[in-house]
């Protein structure tokens, strides 16, 4: 599930800080701090050298002693002492901190100090970088100081991005994204097919229709909110509203026969009419007359719109059709998810999978327990943590970073779940336990000790879920040790069924439906609960818990039953369906018998191609849990988009591009499985042995869904970067039916079909989805793809894996910009040429950049987004 393979999550603690302030030894905004990467594989071991560099900008030495530089790093530091005269210390999670040894010098003015350290595994871009730095004063204790951003310096030799020495993968050049382009193909959008997602069947028609003010909405009854929904929409084009009521225009008519979110649009010259059994099914017929409209309707005020006729019959692939987003890790606003809701219900996704909480953050108000939120919704520097968490992912020790804390009202809660409910999509929340719990345990710690103190020990201990005298030790994937709820001790059940119930409460007051709790499951560490005295007491109760991994069937079975009493069904991450056992006296895990007839919902993430679990999607179905499809192969948006320097994202289960969700094939997705999670060709010889779906367990796969964690993820902008265009492939997907190219059985007809199918995708999204976004609902930062180059015979051709986009270039070494000259063919033109893609706003893609002619140049792609 989330970060997997890759050390993240944070920590220290803001206790209350002294209402007055010594003054500092050193204005911290007087150091610029540098850092890159010295050499991958460093001494021959799974390990990196890098390196970071202070420059003293001011007049005053830097102190040699009394300070302490603290950052969030996503690898495991090496203990010190370093090059440079410091040492190194893990604070908890991905927070360390560096502070001076004995003989340390200091910096004069205007020299510098280098510091070396060594760290686990690789770093390959930007995002691999300590981020969040401040110094502490040994005097200060409780106070940290925030330093400038840090210089990241680029990686350009092999040494320093290439992981090992077997890794084959360089970074992606203007001319590999030109050979990977090269079979793309233009084509006119009048030739382009009229909807999109793919529906089951377009008939086109005869004539054309007019949309224009003063038009009518008649709806059946059952359809009142959604006949107000496209009055709306309409309103927002032409800038008046339609009157709601019989007369001619647009028709919204129940029709009994048609299946479940079904519908069929049908546009003629008298008028449009939109048919369906349920208002789920109206609501799509809407969104698919709005994919109809020019793609540039939304870029000013309509005064007429002429379609052509048309008849759509259309219904979903399947049921489920989500999307995961992740604000605990880095929180993000309501208007935020307003916007994906919007996005979403535009190409017919269903189910926002909201990941509320983690070890990082808890993000929703539980009225009856404020710590969660005033405690475990903030971030920031202290002695402890009795009133914020550890800095995380570069929150930095202030508790008013706007990442690192923020948490959802009840009436922003409350407006989120109408807003999702008007679009037809289910909030499922999710409430990350037992492992991912941190920010729940520190809070409930909190409220232990305020409590405690006043000598209320019943109140104190009503909602704990950590036994103090516990000396377990463990480390969890993101290196936090203390993360974990102790499920032996009842007060977590009450703990839980309090949040479930007040939960429970905020859909019904929302009037939105409320039939899965995801209540997490993933990561939790070897080593937890051994040394803990109340899960011995347990154990000596309750005999069938002969040890600690027992102890995970006792909790989802408590769990279960808690949320059954509520009439709530069981959702969770695919460990909450899985048993440990051995075979040949070795660790292995099956499907769990005991829970597969208990109607749980799973989502599986763990395919990584080469990882050895590529089948564990259909060993689940198999088994009769419901299963989500959530690989990270695939499905993973926080992946990064290619390997490159300035592209951001983690990359620990291989790089996803718009490209990986498309040629997704749900039901048998080893057949179009092209390269493994280190980018390399992949070798057909790792399905061998694997299970296969089952027609059985095919039944039980109830959707798709694409996922955001947020650990590098901290603004509007890089949210929607990292979401679209990749969001389309989801979409397509998630909606159409299995296309022709997944089920022909001969390989070089199949190849040829894919190749049709993608040509035409990249076209529909290039030249018509996102002209659309440029403007719909204020425009979207979708992510604008680099430019390919290629030399040959002097001259310099570019290709786009988008078409539609405007390719400008400049041959004088300057940045092109919106005036820059329009590409249209090979340049002949000497110098260094540098090429970006634009959009219909002006907004550009990184650079791609070569020198002509051929004399010992390179293709590059740099830069940043404009």
């Amino acid at each position: 599930m989330h970060f997997r393979q890759l050390l993240l999550a944070c920590g220290l603690f803001a206790g209350a800080a002294a209402p007055v302030h010594a003054q500092a030894p050193f204005d911290a905004s007087r150091i610029k701090v540098s850092w890159e990467v010295v050499e991958n594989n460093h001494q021959g071991k799974a390990q990196f050298l890098s390196a970071f560099t202070l420059v003293n900008n001011s007049k005053v030495p830097f102190p040699a002693q009394g300070w302490q530089l603290y950052f969030n790093f996503v690898r495991s530091i090496k203990p010190g002492p370093f090059a440079g005269g410091v040492t190194a210390a893990h604070v908890n999670g991905d927070l360390y901190k560096l502070a001076p040894v004995a003989a340390g010098k200091g910096i004069a003015p205007g020299d510098s100090l280098r510091i070396e350290i060594v760290a686990d595994a690789w770093a390959v871009n930007f995002t691999d970088a300590p981020d969040g730095l401040y110094l502490v004063w040994d005097k200060e204790p409780g106070k940290g100081y925030r330093m400038n951003p840090l210089e990241v310096r680029p990686s350009t030799q092999p040494k320093q991005y290439l992981r090992f020495p077997g890794d084959k993968t360089a970074l992606t050049t203007a001319a590999d994204v030109f050979e990977q382009n090269k079979d793309i193909k233009d084509i006119p959008v009048a030739q382009l097919p009229a909807v999109f997602p793919t529906p089951q069947e377009v008939i086109p028609g005869t004539g054309t229709y007019t949309l224009q003010p003063g038009l009518h909405i008649s709806a059946a009854p059952a359809f009142a909110k959604e006949a107000a929904y496209l009055a709306g929409e309409l309103n927002t084009l032409f800038g008046t509203t339609p009157a709601i009521g019989e007369g001619n225009g647009i028709a919204l008519q129940q029709d009994g026969s048609l299946a479940k979110e079904a519908y069929t649009l049908t546009i003629t010259t008298d008028g449009i009419v939109i048919k369906a059994a349920d208002a789920a099914g109206i609501f799509y017929g809407i969104q698919t007359l709005k994919s109809i409209l020019p793609a540039n309707a939304w870029a000013a005020k309509q005064k007429t719109i002429s379609l052509a006729a048309i008849q759509v019959k259309d219904a979903p692939r399947y049921p489920y059709r989500a999307f995961m987003l992740d604000v605990a890790r880095n929180f993000h606003s309501k208007q935020d998810v307003l916007r994906l809701l919007e996005v979403m219900s535009l190409y017919k996704l269903n189910v926002l999978h909201f990941h509320l909480t983690d070890d990082e953050g808890w993000r929703i108000e539980i009225p009856s327990l404020p710590e969660l939120t005033q405690v475990g919704g903030r971030r920031g520097h202290g002695v402890d943590e009795k009133e914020s968490l550890l800095p995380s992912y570069g929150s930095g020790p202030d508790v008013n970073d706007p990442a690192g804390s923020g948490f959802f009202t009840k009436q922003d809660f409350l407006e989120i779940l109408k807003y999702a409910t008007a679009r037809h999509i289910t909030v499922i929340p999710e409430i990350e336990t037992p492992g991912h719990a941190r920010a729940a345990v520190k809070a409930m710690e909190a409220r232990y000790a305020k409590f405690q103190a006043q000598g209320k020990t019943a109140e104190a201990t009503q909602y704990l879920l950590s036994d103090f005298q516990d000396k377990s030790v463990y480390h969890s994937v993101q290196n936090w040790n203390d993360n974990v709820i102790n499920v032996a001790l009842p007060s977590v059940y009450t703990f839980l069924d309090k949040v479930v119930e007040e939960l429970q409460a905020y859909y019904k007051e929302a009037d939105a439906p409320l039939e899965y709790v995801h209540m997490g499951g993933d990561e939790v560490p070897a080593g937890v609960w051994q040394q803990s005295p109340v899960v011995r007491a347990l154990m000596q109760q309750d005999k069938s818990i002969r040890n600690t991994d027992d102890l995970w069937y006792y909790y989802y079975g408590k769990v279960y039953d808690l949320l059954k009493a509520r009439g709530l069904k069981q959702y969770g991450w695919e460990e909450m369906g899985m048993r440990k056992t051995t075979v040949g006296g070795k660790p292995h895990n099956i499907p769990n018998p005991q829970f597969s007839n208990n109607e749980f919902m799973v989502d599986v993430w763990n395919n990584v191609m080469g990882g050895g679990a590529e089948d564990l999607p259909y060993r689940l179905a198999n088994a009769n849990y419901k299963v989500v499809l959530s690989g990270v192969s695939n499905l993973y948006f926080d992946m990064a988009y290619m390997k490159s320097f300035e592209e951001p994202g983690f990359y620990w289960g291989g790089f996803v591009d718009i490209d990986k969700p498309f040629y997704f094939i749900p039901e048998d997705y080893y057949k179009n499985s092209k390269v493994d999670a280190l980018g390399n060709r992949l070798n057909p010889a790792i399905f061998q042995g694997k299970d296969k779906l089952t027609a059985y367990g095919a039944e039980n796969i109830v959707g798709v869904q694409g996922l955001l964690w947020s650990e590098t993820v901290k603004n509007s902008d890089r949210m929607e970067y990292m979401i679209l265009p990749k969001l389309f492939g989801l979409a397509e997907r998630a909606w159409a039916k299995n296309p022709d190219w997944a089920i022909e059985k001969d390989s070089a007809r199949s190849e040829e079909l894919y190749g049709k199918a993608w040509n035409n995708f990249v076209n529909v999204v290039g030249k018509k989805e996102l002209v659309r976004l440029d403007h719909y609902n204020g425009g979207y930062n979708y992510r604008i793809p680099t430019p390919g180059l290629k030399l040959n015979n002097g001259s310099v051709a570019a290709n786009i894996q988008l078409p539609g986009f405007t390719i400008r270039y400049t041959t004088d070494g300057k940045e092109p910009n919106s005036k820059s000259k329009v590409y249209t063919g090979p340049v002949a033109e000497k110098g260094t040429l540098k090429f970006k893609a634009f959009d219909t706003r002006g907004r550009s893609s990184r650079t791609a950049t070569t020198v002509n002619p051929l004399r010992a140049q390179t293709l590059s792609t740099d830069g940043g987004r404009k």
